[in-house]
């Protein structure tokens, strides 16, 4: 028998078997996303399926890919009405796996990666819809009680945005490959720029078109959110932060255009513009967003201090799945981004870091 990397099929049937209803039986393992952070497969035994994170082989930074955190989120929001997939056994004995690991159940839907699928959100309308329910989902996630499903020690809410600032300059120390004065530029201005944050929520950390599953037959429903690595107690205006990075309208400058691929298709007519987003997010929520630059500018800062984890990993050779070949570092760019945004901003202080 085969293994797949980063699977001890041996070890992980037997742990299957224990602790998994159903999954007394051979097992077999397919990678559905790999490399760029946790490691996610989907396991299958006769006609059950089910899905295993585990993280990323390699280079992996202090903090950073926690699966007994992600297994605890996950069970938490099981039975709120956050659509997240039901976590259905943690594995957290490195000796089974080299590394900690968990199995959750198997929610199939389409998610917006590369492109949106023939034959699928093909009106203005259902794009509209597809708008409306990440944002809406976005503040149930935030209106959630955390201290009632379990979740009151599960961060440090207060002064969350001053450690998240800090905390990415020491990642960034940790991952980089070579220096890059833009990078310092941005972590010296949003130190000087914090703004005040509102109540804390639970933070997805990651929360984005291509982190969320849709109903194959309504694009106006969410049937799953993936990627809880960077979940915690904190300011719910970073998650805003994130979504509005990956967001490109029609008429952006190329530095204002989102990144990822998602981004090629979010100018298409009826998915909302950024403005909307925003307006919608405030509307629905009751937050003041005058300092919704700050978040856009820090999510950046953050995807280029992961970006650069991920080019190390892939220069150390622990990077698995489809789309490495010949990667380049994008951390550079990213902080261009981040400094288009802040040099546009009313807010001096993020403008010039004064």
């Amino acid at each position: 028998m085969s293994e797949i990397a980063g699977v001890h099929q041996d070890n992980v049937e037997r742990f299957f078997a224990a602790h998994v209803p159903g999954g007394n039986g051979a097992l077999s393992f397919s990678l559905i996303s790999g490399g760029r952070s946790n490691l996610t497969y989907l396991v299958r035994c006769g006609d059950r399926s089910w899905v295993l994170r585990r993280p990323p082989l390699g280079h992996v930074l202090p903090t950073a890919h926690d699966m007994v955190r992600e297994h605890r989120v996950l069970s938490a929001l099981a039975d709120t009405a956050v659509p997240v997939p039901r976590p259905v056994a943690l594995c957290d004995d490195p000796t089974v796996n080299d590394a900690p690991f968990y199995v959750m159940e198997y929610r199939p839907g389409i998610v917006l990666g590369d492109d949106i699928p023939a034959g699928y959100a093909t009106t203005a309308e259902e794009r509209r819809r597809i708008s409306t329910v990440l944002v809406d989902t976005l503040v149930q996630l935030h209106a959630v009680d955390y201290a009632a499903v379990g979740l009151a020690d599960f961060g440090r809410p207060d002064g969350y945005l001053e450690r998240q600032v800090r905390r990415w300059a020491q990642q960034w120390e940790r991952s980089k490959t070579s220096e890059a004065p833009a990078i310092d530029e941005l972590s010296r201005r949003l130190a000087v720029a914090l703004p005040q944050s509102p109540p804390p929520t639970i933070v997805h950390g990651d929360y984005r078109l291509g982190n969320v599953a849709l109903d194959p037959n309504d694009p106006g429903r969410i049937v799953a959110i993936f990627d809880w690595e960077m979940a915690t107690l904190g300011d719910p205006l970073a998650d805003l932060g994130y979504t509005l990075i990956y967001w490109t309208e029609a008429g952006d400058a190329p530095l204002g255009r989102g990144v990822g691929a998602a981004s090629s298709f979010t100018s298409l007519p009826g998915f909302f513009t950024r403005a909307e987003i925003i307006n919608e997010y405030a509307r629905r929520s009751g937050r003041n967003l005058d300092a919704v630059d700050f978040y856009q500018v820090l999510a950046l800062y953050k995807l280029a201090v992961i970006s650069e984890g991920i080019y190390a990993r892939y220069h150390m050779g622990k990077t698995l799945g489809d789309g490495f070949e010949g990667m380049t570092r994008t951390a550079t760019d990213l902080a261009a981004r981040a400094l288009y945004i802040a040099d546009s901003s009313s807010d001096r202080r993020l403008k010039a870091g004064i």
